[in-house]
C-alpha cells in the first residue's frame, strides 16, 4: 500500500470517531399560567394587522408608510442579505474550486560565429532562435470534510442567517408598535390641550363675574385676583400642552422615514379608539410568537456549531489537488494527445504546535455559546415579564380610568353647583375657585390615565408578538437544497416565520 493510500485509509477510520458539539437542550422554566391571569383564560391572539382594531384611519396611513420607508427596517434587511452571504461564503468550502489557466512564453536566443567577433563581410555570420510556448489547464482543490468542520461552519452561517430573519421581524414589530405610541401619545396630548382650553374658558367666565361683582362693590380685590389667578395658570399648561404635542407629531416623522414638515396628520381624541381585547393563554404558547426568543434560540445554535468547528480544527486536514491541460510549441497543436498533462495530489496538514491558538479558539467558543445560552433563557423570562407587566398595567389602569370617570363627574358636578351659587350669591368665591381647580385636574388626570391605559394594551400586542408566528419543522425555504433539519436548535429551532 502507497504512502498515499494508507494517509486516506488512516483519515477514514478516523473519520468515524465523533468530535461532539451538540448542546443538550437548556432547561426552561415555563409556569403553568401567568401571574396576572388566570390559568383558564382563553387564548386571544393578535392578528398581523392588530393596529386596525383601534380604527384610527391616521394610525393605519402612519403604519403603512413606516412599513415602507422607516430606516430601520430597511437597515434590518441589509443585514439579512449580509447574512446570506455568509452562508454562500461558508458553504464554498464545501465545493472544489477550480481555476483555469493560460500561459503563453516567448524565448529568443542569438548565435554568431566569426573571427574575434568581427562582423566585416566574408569575416563570419550571425543567427538566432524564437521558442514559443503555450499552455492552457485546469487546477482543482478540494479539501475532505472528514471532520464536519466546513459543514458545521456552513450550518453556523445558516442559523446566523436565520436568526438575521427573525431580528428583521423584531424590528418590524419594534418600529409598529413605536409609531402607535407616538400617536397615541399625541392623541393624549391633544385631550389635554383641549382640556385646559375649556377650563380656561369657564375659569375666565368666572373670572367676569367676579369682576362685574366687584364693580358692583359685593367683591374684594383679592377675590378677582384669586379667579385671575386661576386663569392664569390654567392659561399657562397650553403652550406646554402644545409643545410636547408638536414634538411627538415631529417624531413620527424619523419613523415614517419622512422629514418632519411632511407630517401634515393632526390628532383627534383617544375617546374616537376602540380597544380591542387581546389574551396570551398559556405562557408556553408564547415562545413560538416572539420573534426576539426565535432569533435567541438561532444564535444558540449557530454558537453550537462554532464548537464543533473548533473542535474539528485539532485534527488533521485533507487536501487534494489536481491539474489537468495541454502544452505545444504551436497554437494548431495545443489540444493534441501529444500535449496532455495531468497530475493528482494528496497532502495532509496537523497541527503540532500552535501556542495554545486551538484550545483558545474552542474554549472562546465555548464562552460565546455560554453567553448566547444565558441570553437565550433571559429572552424568554423577559417575554413572559413582558406579558404580566401589560397584563397587570391593563387590569390596574382599567380600572383607575373608571375610578377617574366617577371623580371627573363629581368634580364636574361640584363646579356647576358653585357657579350657580355664586351667581345667586350665596357662596364665597373661595369655594368656586377650588371646585374649578378640582375639575380641571380631575379631567388633566383622565386623559393621562387613558393614555396609560392604551399603551398597556399597546404593550400587551407587542409582549404577545404583534401577530407574529413561527412554523414549526418548516423548510428552509431561504436556503435551497439544505435538509431542513441542519438546525437543531435549542428547542427544535424552527426556520422560517412571518406574520400571519
Amino acid at each position: 500500500m502507497t504512502n498515499r493510500a494508507a494517509l486516506l485509509w488512516t483519515a477514514l477510520l478516523l473519520s468515524g470517531c465523533g468530535l461532539g458539539g451538540d448542546q443538550n437542550p437548556p432547561d426552561l422554566d415555563i409556569s403553568a399560567a401567568y401571574r396576572a391571569q388566570p390559568a383558564l383564560a382563553e387564548a386571544a391572539w393578535p392578528d398581523a394587522t392588530w393596529w386596525r382594531g383601534f380604527r384610527s384611519p391616521d394610525l393605519d396611513d402612519l403604519i403603512q408608510t413606516a412599513r415602507v420607508r422607516n430606516f430601520d427596517l430597511e437597515a434590518a434587511a441589509a443585514v439579512v442579505r449580509q447574512a446570506d452571504a455568509q452562508v454562500r461564503i461558508a458553504g464554498a468550502a464545501l465545493l472544489p474550486s477550480v481555476t483555469g489557466s493560460s500561459i503563453a512564453s516567448w524565448q529568443h536566443a542569438g548565435l554568431g560565429t566569426g573571427s574575434g567577433g568581427s562582423r566585416a563581410r566574408g569575416g563570419g555570420s550571425n543567427a538566432s532562435i524564437d521558442l514559443h510556448s503555450y499552455t492552457l489547464g485546469l487546477n482543482v482543490a478540494y479539501e475532505l470534510d472528514f471532520w464536519g468542520r466546513n459543514r458545521a461552519a456552513q450550518q453556523s452561517a445558516v442559523a446566523a442567517a436565520v436568526a438575521s430573519r427573525f431580528d428583521q421581524q423584531t424590528v418590524a414589530l419594534t418600529v409598529v408598535t413605536s409609531v402607535a405610541s407616538t400617536w397615541f401619545t399625541a392623541l393624549g396630548l391633544a385631550d389635554r390641550l383641549a382640556v385646559a382650553h375649556r377650563n380656561l374658558a369657564d375659569a375666565e367666565q368666572t373670572l367676569g363675574v367676579v369682576r362685574g361683582r366687584f364693580a358692583a362693590g359685593t367683591a374684594g380685590a383679592l377675590e378677582v385676583a384669586q379667579q385671575e389667578a386661576l386663569a392664569a395658570s390654567v392659561r399657562a399648561t397650553i403652550p406646554t400642552f402644545a409643545n410636547q404635542l408638536e414634538q411627538s407629531l415631529i417624531g413620527l416623522g424619523i419613523l415614517t422615514g419622512q422629514t418632519p414638515a411632511s407630517i401634515t396628520v393632526r390628532p383627534g381624541s383617544l375617546t374616537n379608539l376602540a380597544l380591542p381585547i387581546v389574551s396570551p393563554g398559556l405562557p408556553s404558547s408564547l415562545l413560538v410568537r416572539r420573534p426576539d426568543v426565535a432569533s435567541a434560540e438561532a444564535l444558540l445554535a449557530a454558537r453550537g456549531f462554532d464548537i464543533k468547528v473548533a473542535r474539528a480544527a485539532f485534527f488533521p486536514s485533507i487536501q487534494l489537488t489536481g491539474s489537468a491541460g495541454f502544452q505545444a510549441a504551436a497554437l494548431n497543436a495545443l489540444v493534441s494527445p501529444g500535449g496532455a498533462l495531468m497530475s493528482l495530489a494528496a497532502g495532509l496538514t496537523a497541527p503540532l504546535f500552535d501556542g495554545g491558538t486551538l484550545r483558545g479558539q474552542l474554549e472562546l467558543a465555548e464562552g460565546q455559546y455560554a453567553l448566547v445560552l444565558a441570553n437565550y433563557r433571559k429572552a424568554v423570562v423577559q417575554a413572559f415579564t413582558d406579558v404580566d407587566n401589560a397584563l397587570t398595567a391593563w387590569r390596574y389602569t382599567s380600572e383607575q380610568e373608571a375610578l377617574q370617570r366617577v371623580a371627573v363627574e363629581t368634580a364636574r358636578r361640584a363646579a356647576t353647583i358653585a357657579r350657580a351659587q355664586m351667581m345667586a350669591g350665596t357662596v364665597d368665591i373661595i369655594i368656586v375657585l377650588t371646585a374649578e381647580t378640582t375639575l380641571f385636574n380631575a379631567e388633566d388626570n383622565l386623559a393621562l390615565v387613558r393614555l396609560a391605559r392604551i399603551q398597556a394594551l399597546l404593550n400587551l400586542y407587542k409582549a404577545m408578538g404583534g401577530g407574529w408566528v413561527r412554523s414549526e419543522g418548516a423548510v428552509l425555504d431561504q436556503f435551497p437544497g439544505l435538509d431542513p433539519g441542519v438546525l437543531p436548535g435549542a428547542v427544535a429551532l424552527p426556520v422560517t416565520g412571518g406574520f400571519k
